[in-house]
């Protein structure tokens, strides 16, 4: 049976991207919607669709796509492999209990049915939670460190740069009501126990409901019993019930008068789900009569004898006596590919199973078999079927491996298998398409297990080794940073020599800082400069000495921790000592002295005047050495400096500066390095480019910061730029939909103070000021107060932004009050952004208000602002303002047209009475 299910055209496109394998942030980002409503249509998507989880849900994309689409989509859906039988009163009273409680922990033996009870009840229980229910499989992850980033897969969550996977998480549930589904949490309790509390105690609108073989042992736990199927004489139990659907599902139906037979069948199985269904699956094979006969012979022989209370005994005998019946090489089958974690292909059995005495041809009808016998399950998915061990009868696979020493050789063939997939998948990973994306999720897990059993054996570190830092580049490019930088920690303590080791801590401090953990760039890059000085490579200590000693200026507000006082001088020191004639270690140095040496009266601390030019020649001396290196990430550095010591100074050079340290990037390839340095060179491109009226090039920066996808959930950062060069540009419309982005990843980081988002903020109150929207521009102005709380760093944007909006509403007066602190007065750091724009605007408002000193102010501005054509143009307005001259403003709105300043270009003609 298929049904037939109509979907919105805008739950089609968010349905298409969740086949991407997008994260609700990166959904949002393309879709230009907030995280919430794609939050929203994903949960009507689950529950029109039918899927279990976010992952069923790509599948299903993955289908609707090849079937076509339509404007509104309709997507046909194959019935349930299997249904739901009985337990009535078990679902209400476990719905029941999750209503009430905060945490519900569905506790019972493995394939007594907690999984598929947990089902129903999600289902049940959905329409309680505005936010949707998450079903979260646990059984492929082997690492407990790795529960929040299997959380977040199937949420939809990506990791926020700042934060790690489990406070991302957190975060972004923290006012969602919703109910998550955690199932088989008993082999990563020590990972499940502590989310679950932080998840509890930051998220007051969450409920969890999870299954697992024991107790987890966390506050607000409340534990419910999943007990077996009922039991009854009359034929009309649950466990009978069970039997006659998976029994009619293998084309044996039986009578009504064979039920009491059923009953004495599921009675001697202890109503033990899984024991009953693999009965049933025999039955095509040896009838009632046979299955009967059979079964009550194999129990006594199985088990020894006398019965005890223990449901599991069920479970094991009719595993060993399924197994038994098997023929040799299905048996061999079966225990070789328990050692696949997450389903898997039938590719990948052949490759890991496929192997003398066992034919690899033979695999697949024997997964065929398997199948047949409820031993396996078929899964469809886009690249093809992929088979699902149940875990109670992939840990006995497990053991039969062992049992026949064979454990040790297939463990290492399916690291072998994986070390082939990681390293395709590394060759594919320019591609950004959602089969890249489907092919690292389906291979992940098996990939992090198989590291994890290499790791703890010496004979395969070189394996090991590969693996991990394979695993590293492929994390990194999926934006599992957090990770990324774990997997090359893990590589670096892999490595057999010191070079590579050296090299894998690089990585690992460059991925720490694109997450804007400048600690572990700090420790990552002394670790480095550690090894490389143990192996007699005194360069290359001296350039990461230098490096971490640049770090601490350079990166300072990602410190949660500042290094001690004098510490950066003292690498430094060791560090200039060590560079030789090395060009790169010297650059390396060099890049370090502009913070370490002009820091006490240098940029950032007001010192004197006087330091104004050593600071310059410093930076200068950074970028000449780095020039020699022919390393594009070294001289981006170096122009980072320049660039700051100029902004600092005043400088128009510093846009020509930042333009320049974009075009050396733009051959580098996005590596955790590559990474890092584009964050920083796109974001100080497009500020430098508004503060010299290039809003063309503000914009064309703002835009590729806006579109990382390092940034994906970081929408309030990556916005921001772009939000300020839409505003100033006229593009409101564009204001408008990001800036619902930006509040959103505000709010989902805690709403944290940040003056670098603040002029951001401004910018769309001051949108919503000239739309005329008080309420809205309000609203925003407290944002700007949240993020910036001293009113001394708001002193050039926020007078701006404010002079734009009176001046467009005929508020002259209250414009020039708004402007009228000299420069002068304002840090440097404050006004040299806003110099030019808060000049010109004053003169306009002096030459509306007929101010005396009017022809003063406007002429003194000509000889600061020149070569910015925007306040140009504004000089040019207010001039011909002052004097009544149309064709001088027809002129002036030409400019403002030709600068690509529309809004000013609009109001021009207005003024000219157009």
């Amino acid at each position: 049976m298929v049904a037939q299910t109509a979907i919105s055209s805008r739950e089609a496109e968010v349905l298409s991207l969740v086949g991407e394998h997008l994260s609700n942030a990166e959904i949002g980002a393309r879709l230009f919607i907030s995280v919430r409503t794609v939050e929203t249509h994903v949960s009507s998507l689950l529950r029109k669709l039918g899927a279990s989880d976010r992952r069923g849900l790509a599948q299903l994309a993955a289908e609707w796509s090849r079937a076509g689409r339509g404007g509104v989509a309709t997507l046909g859906l194959p019935a349930p492999v299997s249904s739901f039988v009985g337990r009535e009163r078990e679902r209400a009273a476990l719905t029941d209990a999750v209503r009430q409680h905060r945490q519900v922990s569905a506790v019972g033996a493995g394939g007594v049915g907690k999984t598929r009870l947990a089902l129903a009840v999600a289902e049940a229980a959905a329409g309680d939670f505005a936010d949707g229910v998450w079903f979260v499989d646990l059984v492929p992850v082997t690492d407990p460190a790795m529960v929040g980033a299997a959380v977040a897969s199937a949420v939809g969550i990506g990791e926020q740069p700042g934060r790690g996977m489990d406070d991302s998480v957190v975060a972004a549930l923290a006012d969602r009501h919703a109910l998550l589904v955690l199932d088989n949490c008993e082999h990563v309790r020590d990972g499940v126990a502590p989310l679950l509390e932080r998840l509890l105690a930051g998220c007051p609108l969450l409920k969890v409901l999870t299954t697992s073989r024991a107790r987890l042992m966390v506050p607000f736990e409340r534990v419910h019993p999943v007990v077996s199927l009922s039991l009854g004489s009359d034929g009309n139990s649950d466990a009978v019930a069970l039997f006659l659907d998976r029994a009619a599902a293998v084309g044996w139906p039986l009578a009504a008068e064979q039920h009491g037979q059923v009953a004495e069948i599921c009675r001697e199985l202890d109503g033990v789900a899984l024991a009953i269904e693999l009965a049933a699956a025999r039955l095509p094979a040896l009838g009632l009569d046979g299955l009967a006969d059979v079964l009550s012979d194999q129990l006594r022989l199985l088990t020894g004898g006398a019965r005890v209370d223990d449901r599991h005994r069920s479970v094991r005998a009719m595993l060993d006596w399924s197994h038994a019946l098997l023929e040799t090489a299905d048996r061999m089958l079966l225990r070789r590919i328990a050692v696949f974690v997450a389903p898997f292909t039938v590719d990948a059995a052949r490759q890991v199973a496929g192997f003398g005495p066992l034919d690899a041809a033979a695999v697949v009808d024997g997964l065929a078999r398997l199948t047949e016998q409820s031993l396996l399950t078929a899964i469809p998915s886009p690249g093809g079927t992929r088979y699902r061990t149940l875990e109670t009868i992939r840990q006995y696979g497990v053991e039969q491996l062992a049992a026949a020493g064979e454990l040790d050789d297939i463990r290492y063939r399916h690291l072998g298998w994986c070390v082939t997939i990681a390293a395709t998948l590394a060759e594919d990973t320019g591609q950004d398409t959602g089969v890249w994306r489907t092919g690292f999720d389906a291979a992940a897990d098996d990939i992090r297990a198989a590291l994890g059993w290499a790791t703890d054996r010496p004979q395969h570190r070189s394996e090991a080794y590969d693996l991990a830092l394979a695993l590293a580049q492929l994390t990194f490019t999926r934006n599992l940073v957090g990770e990324a930088q774990q997997r090359y920690e893990q590589a670096a303590s892999l490595a057999a020599e010191a070079i590579s080791a050296r090299s894998a801590l690089r990585y690992a401090a460059a991925a720490a800082g694109c997450r804007m953990h400048g600690d572990d760039m700090f420790r990552l890059l002394r670790a480095a400069a550690a090894i490389a000085g143990g192996a007699g490579d005194t360069a290359g200590a001296a350039r990461d000495l230098a490096t971490a000693a640049a770090t601490c200026y350079r990166f300072a507000g990602t410190f949660s921790r500042p290094p001690a006082p004098g510490e950066a001088a003292r690498l430094l020191a060791e560090a200039r000592e060590l560079a030789g004639d090395d060009t790169a270690a010297r650059a390396a140095v060099a890049l370090a002295e502009c913070g370490v040496l002009s820091d006490a009266d240098g940029p950032g601390t007001g010192g004197p005047d006087t330091a104004e030019p050593t600071a310059i020649a410093l930076a200068e001396r950074a970028v000449e050495l780095a020039t020699r290196t022919d390393d594009p990430l070294i001289l981006s550095a170096a122009l980072d400096a320049l660039t700051a010591v100029q902004c600092w100074a005043g400088e128009t050079a510093a846009a020509r500066t930042a333009r320049r340290r974009v075009e050396v990037l733009a051959p580098v390839p996005m590596t955790p390095a590559g990474a890092h340095e584009w964050v920083s060179a796109l974001s100080e491109a497009a500020e430098t480019c508004v503060g010299v009226g290039d809003l063309a090039g503000a914009r064309r920066w703002g835009g590729q910061l806006c579109d990382l996808p390092l940034l994906a959930e970081r929408g309030d950062f990556a916005t921001s730029r772009l939000l300020v060069a839409d505003a100033l540009t006229g593009n409101f419309d564009d204001v408008l939909a990001n800036s619902g982005r930006f509040r959103d990843a505000w709010q989902r980081t805690g709403s944290r103070h940040a003056p670098d988002l603040a002029t951001a903020a401004a910018a769309v109150a001051m949108v919503h000021g000239l739309r005329g929207d008080a309420a809205a521009r309000r609203q925003w102005l407290a944002i700007v107060d949240k993020l910036d709380t001293e009113a001394a760093q708001k002193a050039g944007y926020r007078a701006v932004f404010d002079a734009v909006v009176q001046l467009h509403h005929g508020q002259a007066d209250q414009a020039l009050a708004s402007l009228q602190v000299e420069p002068a007065e304002i840090d440097e750091q404050v006004i040299w952004m806003w110099r030019d724009w808060y000049l010109a605007l004053r003169a306009e408002a002096a030459a509306l208000t007929a101010d005396p000193d009017a022809h003063g102010r406007i002429a003194a501005a000509r000889t600061i602002v020149s070569g910015n054509p925007v306040a140009g143009a504004l000089l040019d307005r207010a001039e011909s303002l002052l004097e009544g001259n149309r064709d001088g403003l027809l002129a002036a709105a030409a400019s403002f047209d030709a600068a690509g300043c529309r809004y000013q270009a609009a109001r021009t003609l207005v003024l000219a009475g157009g």
